[in-house]
């Protein structure tokens, strides 16, 4: 008996893998999901909308590789280059309901502090003007989340304005320049 379908062709998800000095920016795999569920699930995530459940954060860790077909572009699993150890997820980020797309930035548990964030988004602003050629990239930050401020802040993104978010509420608009952080 033969199968009632064909075979014509596939769909391949291309996500390149970036190394810095210290760090693999590469594709989530399903050994990334305790750390990124732990994550999701934290206190640490309500700057993003959470705390959220295993099967929420699994459908959102899926959408993360679905964001790379749909877009061209996505966010990273960002990995200690050593052991390959998720260390969070870094990239670019460009959801129905965002203005632009954005530079995404969050470290799961006990990476941060160690500027592992900001030499992970440094590569991506690199990636997203040089590679992509884009002409303009921000970020957008909950105004009460001093952490990824000062990060903003530390690679030289400049307070261009607000954006009010249907969900998250008012979120600042942080406008990268092509470079190097300060």
């Amino acid at each position: 008996m033969s199968a009632p379908f064909r075979i014509t062709g596939e769909t391949l998800v291309r996500i390149p893998t970036l190394e810095t000095a210290r760090l693999r920016l590469r594709a989530p795999e399903m050994r990334d999901f305790e750390a990124y569920a732990a994550f999701r699930a934290s206190p640490r995530s309500v700057t993003v909308g959470g705390p959220f459940d295993r099967v929420a954060a699994h459908s959102q860790l899926t959408a993360i590789i679905g964001h790379w077909q749909l877009r061209g572009f996505g966010r990273w699993i960002v990995a200690d280059l050593a052991d390959d150890t998720a260390l969070g997820l870094v990239g670019l980020h460009h959801p129905e309901d965002w203005p632009e797309p954005e530079i995404a930035w969050s470290l799961f548990d006990g990476a941060e502090g160690k500027g592992y964030a900001c030499e992970a988004a440094m590569a991506v602003r690199a990636y997203a003007y040089d590679v992509l050629g884009w002409k303009t990239v921000a970020s957008l930050i909950v105004p009460t989340n001093t952490r990824s401020v000062a990060l903003a802040k530390r690679l030289g993104a400049e307070l261009e304005g607000n954006y009010a978010h249907p969900v998250l509420g008012p979120l600042q608009v942080w406008r990268h320049q092509k470079g190097d952080a300060q």
